[in-house]
């Protein structure tokens, strides 16, 4: 009797990638996919497609650029590497398909944008990534019919359509995805399944160049292909809604040494965070960098650090914590050449009401290197009831140390009813009307 050989089989790692090993082995019929740009979707569907056709299956992918594909193809390609140089599968790499010689199993790529771009063709497994840019008809005209003889599984992958995908979109309804979601979200037959994760929680991903490409992105293309939020009642959520990227995101220009500097803080021994403000002679504030360092430093190298970026400069006033409970993480500061003081403000609400205000006078610019107090501008949105009412709590409020160092800054100020005296250039104070 031969014996068997075993080949092994290279599929890429997601221990740390949750959601990808769930999405991967759903076993439901329809599986819905929305992911932030470069969130790990391609690599998920090869993973799955090679575990399918190993399982026997006859498995098809279709996506509607050439790059998809061949980002798709090298994933497969490498990860049944072994058998292929056996000779146990046959190859064929200018029509995209690998297949068991003798049976209907294979798994085959290619590209697809509508209805007869996918005809001709079958399978107990259908993958249609970057689904948003596909006409309709792709699904429905051709995909759904092609898996009635087997009862076969979909599985459709996309990240929410804005202005920069517009151009390429074959789409009768740009928002055709998205509606796709919501049914399979609220379906109760057990038949769909809906998948969810934004660009940064795929481990595998460059955070520093993460950082960088979002730099240039609206503030509406950010929420949609890296966040993957795609509701436009979302958007309406925003908390900083207010924030005019187009005016009051600006590239970095240089700050007059003698103009009066502000630091405002948030404490915590696990997520320490600290923004440095400038204002003009005019009263405009400019929020010109960040600190943001992660557990394990102490308050001693903290208060170093902070001394490092103002070197020469005047600091005029330091702002942050709770007003009530904080009081001593304040003192310990103070013990080390850093005095910071409490926001004038307890309640958060309060807090937030000035600093919009002074946000929607155009007051208030950051310099696009804050990238990650940009970042949280960008995502934090309100709570609301089950009704969809917006509450006047912000949704996970405790994760956006940066936004508290904001609103603790902003708060001291009220534009509405203060003018500036005349003082020396470097010193600054208020007079109420």
């Amino acid at each position: 009797m031969p014996v068997a050989t075993e080949y092994k089989v290279h599929l890429r790692n997601s221990k740390d990638h949750p959601h990808q090993d769930e999405a991967c082995d759903s076993e439901y019929l329809r599986n819905v996919i929305k992911a932030g740009r470069r969130g790990g979707k391609t690599v998920l569907m090869a993973k799955r497609h090679v575990k399918k056709f190993l399982a026997g299956h006859r498995v098809l992918y279709g996506a509607p650029t050439v790059d998809q594909v061949g980002t798709y193809w090298f994933e497969v390609c490498r990860s049944l590497r072994e058998p292929i140089e056996a000779k146990i599968f046959k190859i064929n790499n200018s029509e995209h398909y690998i297949e068991l010689p003798g049976t209907k199993q294979r798994i085959k790529a290619k590209t697809c944008w509508n209805a007869e771009t996918l005809r001709g063709d079958y399978a107990d497994e259908l993958g249609l990534d970057e689904y948003q840019l596909m006409n309709e008809d792709t699904w429905e005209v051709v995909g759904a019919p092609m898996l009635l003889d087997n009862n076969g599984t979909a599985v459709f992958i996309y990240t929410p359509p804005s202005l920069l995908s517009a151009g390429v979109s074959k789409a009768r309804d740009p928002l055709h995805a998205t509606k796709l979601f919501k049914k399979a979200e609220s379906d109760t037959t057990g038949r769909w399944k809906t998948f969810y994760w934004p660009s940064y929680e795929n481990p595998y991903i460059n955070k520093e160049a993460l950082k960088e490409i979002t730099k240039d992105m609206s503030q509406d293309s950010y929420r949609r292909e890296i966040l993957a939020i795609d509701d436009e009642e979302d958007t309406n959520r925003l908390v900083y809604r207010m924030f005019d990227e187009r005016t009051q995101l600006i590239d970095p220009i240089p700050l007059a040494k003698e103009s009066v500097r502000y630091s405002w803080h948030d404490f915590g021994s696990a997520n320490p965070a600290a923004l440095f403000a400038a204002m003009d002679v005019s009263g405009n504030i400019y929020i010109y960098d960040e600190y943001l360092p992660g557990p394990g430093k102490s308050t001693f190298q903290h208060v170093e650090e902070f001394k490092k970026r103002t070197q020469g400069l005047t600091v005029l006033k330091r702002i942050g914590g709770n007003q009530t409970t904080e009081d001593e993480i304040r003192q310990g500061y103070s013990a080390h050449g850093w005095p910071i003081v409490a926001p004038k403000w307890e309640k958060v609400n309060k807090q937030l009401e000035i600093a919009f205000g002074l946000i929607e006078r155009n007051r208030v610019f950051v310099f696009r290197t804050c990238s990650n107090l940009l970042n949280d501008i960008r995502r934090a949105v309100w709570e609301v009831d089950t009704n969809g009412i917006r509450l006047d709590k912000i949704k996970d409020e405790r994760i956006y140390h940066l936004l508290a160092c904001l609103r603790y800054g902003l708060s001291d100020f009220t534009p509405e009813t203060v003018e500036q005296s005349e003082t020396p250039a470097n010193m600054y104070t208020w007079r109420r009307r």
